[in-house]
């Protein structure tokens, strides 16, 4: 891997988390994908574009990306080795446009200077450990003129999957509920600290926006539960209690889902912000 500062996502991504997500690829796909059309509008992707994807897991976005329009050449990075073989895979049995996966770290990998038109993100940015650093440092990989488009977690209140996992507190020590601009997933939900970062990185015409967009979790609340129980905090927690408390726990959590249940399985609301900005 290439230089490396933001350790602590490195490691998770290179671990049990990042193993999950690849091996769960299709159904994090089916949790996101209601935002891509969101995402790729705002890019404006055109022909013979290059396009850079920040936190490309496992390469979904990169290839679409790949697909806006002729010519494109789309590079995704990301920190996780086990996602970055799933997008590699993916891409040699689905045979799409130049699409290429690297490993490393956007706050100080060593892009060449203004090789892309675009960069895209979905849902990675808001874990930069320095963000003014890491978007300077993405800053300088696009043209001059090149164009910002990402989307990253919202408000928690209309994050509706984040409410569910709440009926967990009964059985597990969950956290209060984040607000806009706490460490973390939410870190990029005030669109004021969005400015503040983007600015101070050296970006004009600066927008976001909040979307929203169903995300769905499983077939059923039984099998959304084991699934949202797999991953994230909620899987660190359950490893800490004994066996009789995690089944409780799922159950609480399968009760609280089954309200969002459906024939199309569970779907619940998600909020993010749509930021953009452009390169001067």
């Amino acid at each position: 891997m290439h230089q490396v500062v933001n350790t602590e996502q490195a490691q998770a991504w290179n671990g049990y988390e990042g193993q999950h997500w690849a091996d769960h690829h299709d159904r994090w796909q089916a949790v996101n994908e209601g935002f891509d059309e969101h995402l790729f509008t705002a890019a404006a992707i055109g022909p013979d574009d290059r396009v850079l994807d920040i936190g490309c897991g496992t390469g979904r976005t990169t290839r679409s990306a790949a697909r806006r329009a002729p010519g494109v050449r789309a590079l995704g990075l990301d920190l996780s080795a086990p996602m970055l073989a799933r997008a590699r895979a993916a891409t040699a049995d689905d045979d799409p446009a130049d699409v290429a996966f690297v490993q490393g770290d956007a706050q100080v990998f060593a892009f060449p200077p203004a090789s892309f038109d675009v960069v895209v993100s979905r849902f990675a940015t808001m874990f930069f450990s320095d963000p003014v650093a890491a978007f300077t440092n993405v800053r300088t990989a696009l043209r001059p003129g090149g164009r910002l488009a990402l989307v990253c977690m919202g408000d928690p209140d209309r994050n509706d999957w984040l409410r569910a996992l709440f009926a967990l507190r009964p059985h597990l020590p969950l956290p209060p509920l984040p607000s806009l601009g706490d460490p973390g997933m939410f870190s990029l939900a005030d669109p004021a600290r969005i400015r503040e970062v983007l600015s101070g990185a050296g970006y004009s015409q600066i927008d976001s926006t909040a979307v929203e967009a169903p995300m769905h979790w499983g077939r059923d609340a039984a099998d959304a539960a084991r699934f949202l129980l797999g991953s994230g905090p909620a899987h660190h927690l359950l490893a800490r209690v004994d066996a009789a408390t995690a089944r409780r726990a799922e159950e609480a959590l399968t009760a609280a889902l089954r309200p969002h249940a459906g024939p199309d399985g569970v779907r619940l609301r998600g909020s993010a912000r749509l930021v953009t900005a452009v390169a001067p």
